[in-house]
C-alpha cells in the first residue's frame, strides 16, 4: 500500500510559495491523497484477491455466478444479526451459520448489499470535489503573492538588487491599498466551499450507505463497551463478510430452479477499515475548518486581531508602526501581507514592512526594542 502512496506522491504537488492556509492545504493535498489511494486500493486484487466468492452447484460456472452476483447485489437479513452463531462441531447448536445470514421474520427484512460496485467510482469523486475549493482559488489567485515576492524568500540577496525589489514592493502596496478586498473575498469564498464540501461529503456517504455512515465510529466505540452476548458488530452490519444472493436458471425440462446461494466479500474486509478511517478523518478535518472559518470571520471584523497576527509574524517592528498599518489599511491589505509575510524572508519582509509604515505616516522607530 505504500508503494501506491509513493506513486501518488508526484501527482500531488504545493507549491513552495503558500497562498492558503494549512488546514485549506489539508484538503487538497493530503485528503485527496488519501481517497485517491483508497480508490486505488479497494480495485487492486493484490490486497482482496476476488472481490466476492460464492459458493455454487458443479453445473455452473464459477465466474458465473460470482459475477451474477456482483452485479446484481447481494443480500443479507439484519434481523438475523443477533440471533447466536453456530459453534464448533460438537459444542451446543446456533440458529444462524453467520451474523446476518438467516431467514426473514418479517416481510422487508432483507437489506441489499448495492454500494460495493461503485466504492472505488466514489472515493475517486470525493478526491475531485476536494480539488474544486483549491482549483477556484489557484484561478482567482493568479500568481499574485509569487508576482510580489521577487525571489525575496531567499535571504541571500544582493542589497542593490534588494532594495529596487523592496521599492518596487513598497510602491505597488502603498498605491493599492485598500483595493484588496475583492481577491480576499474570494478566497474566504474559497475556504466557505471547502466547509460545505467536508460537510456534505459526511452526508454524501450516509446517503450511500443508507443512513449507516453517520454514528459509525460512535458505533464501533459503544460496540466495544457492550456485552459480548448482545452486542452486534457494527462494521458486519454495514460491511457484510458473507451474505446471500438469489440465482435463477433453467433446469431438467426447462423447469425454473432458484439458487440461494452464500457469498464471501473479502473486499469489505478493507472497505470497513477505509470508512472507519474516512469516519474520524472527516470529522476532525470538518473541526479544523469551522475553527478556521470562525477564525476568519473574527479576523475580518477585529482590527486587533489581525494587528495582534501581524505582530507574531514581525517580531521586530513595532507595534506602533503595525498599528499605522492596520489603520490605514483593510481586510484584504492584511490577508495580502499575511501571506507575503509567509513567504518572504523575515528580515526582510520587517524591512518593508517599517518602510511602509513610514509612508503612512509613523513617525516612530522602525523597530521593536524587544
Amino acid at each position: 500500500m505504500l508503494d501506491i502512496f509513493r506513486g501518488l506522491k508526484s501527482f500531488i504537488k504545493v507549491s513552495h510559495v503558500q497562498t492558503d492556509s494549512a488546514v485549506f492545504r489539508i484538503h487538497y493535498s493530503v485528503t485527496v491523497l488519501i481517497l485517491t489511494a483508497f480508490s486505488l486500493v479497494v480495485t487492486t486484487r493484490q490486497y482482496v484477491g476476488n472481490p466476492i466468492n460464492c459458493i455454487h452447484s458443479k453445473d455452473i460456472p464459477e465466474d458465473v455466478v460470482n459475477t451474477f452476483c456482483w452485479i446484481h447485489t447481494t443480500y443479507h437479513v439484519p434481523s438475523a444479526l443477533k440471533l447466536k452463531m453456530a459453534t464448533m462441531p460438537g459444542g451446543d447448536g446456533g440458529e444462524v451459520i453467520y451474523p446476518g445470514i438467516g431467514r426473514p421474520q418479517r416481510p422487508g427484512d432483507i437489506r441489499y448489499i448495492k454500494y460495493y460496485q461503485w466504492v472505488c467510482f466514489c472515493l475517486f469523486f470525493q478526491a475531485i470535489l476536494f480539488y474544486v475549493p483549491r482549483w477556484l482559488w489557484k484561478h482567482w489567485e493568479g500568481g499574485k503573492i509569487h508576482s510580489l515576492l521577487m525571489d525575496m524568500d531567499i535571504g541571500l540577496v544582493a542589497e542593490v538588487e534588494k532594495k529596487q525589489k523592496k521599492k518596487m514592493l513598497l510602491d505597488y502596496l502603498h498605491m493599492n491599498l485598500c483595493h484588496h478586498n475583492w481577491w480576499f473575498y474570494k478566497y474566504f469564498f474559497c475556504e466557505l466551499v471547502a466547509l460545505a464540501n467536508v460537510v456534505g461529503q459526511i452526508f454524501l456517504m450516509d446517503r450511500f450507505f443508507d443512513g449507516e455512515f453517520m454514528t459509525l465510529g460512535l458505533d464501533v466505540i459503544a460496540y466495544s463497551e457492550e456485552d459480548p452476548e448482545d452486542r452486534v458488530d457494527p462494521l458486519i452490519r454495514v460491511f457484510p463478510r458473507m451474505t446471500k444472493c438469489i440465482f435463477r436458471k433453467y433446469g431438467a425440462s426447462s423447469n425454473i430452479e432458484v439458487l440461494d446461494v452464500l457469498c464471501i466479500l473479502p473486499l469489505n474486509i478493507v472497505n470497513e477499515k477505509l470508512y472507519l478511517f474516512l469516519w474520524f478523518w472527516f470529522l476532525i478535518l470538518a473541526g479544523l475548518t469551522m475553527l478556521n472559518t470562525m477564525m476568519r470571520l473574527l479576523l475580518m471584523i477585529s482590527p486587533r486581531l489581525r494587528a495582534f497576527f501581524l505582530q507574531v509574524r514581525l517580531r521586530f517592528v513595532s507595534r506602533d508602526a503595525i498599528s499605522v498599518i492596520i489603520r490605514r489599511s483593510r481586510i484584504g491589505d492584511w490577508f495580502l501581507l499575511y501571506m507575503l509575510g509567509q513567504n518572504m524572508d523575515p528580515v526582510i519582509f520587517s524591512e518593508v514592512m517599517s518602510d511602509l509604515a513610514r509612508r503612512l505616516g509613523h513617525k516612530g522607530k522602525d523597530y521593536s526594542e524587544a
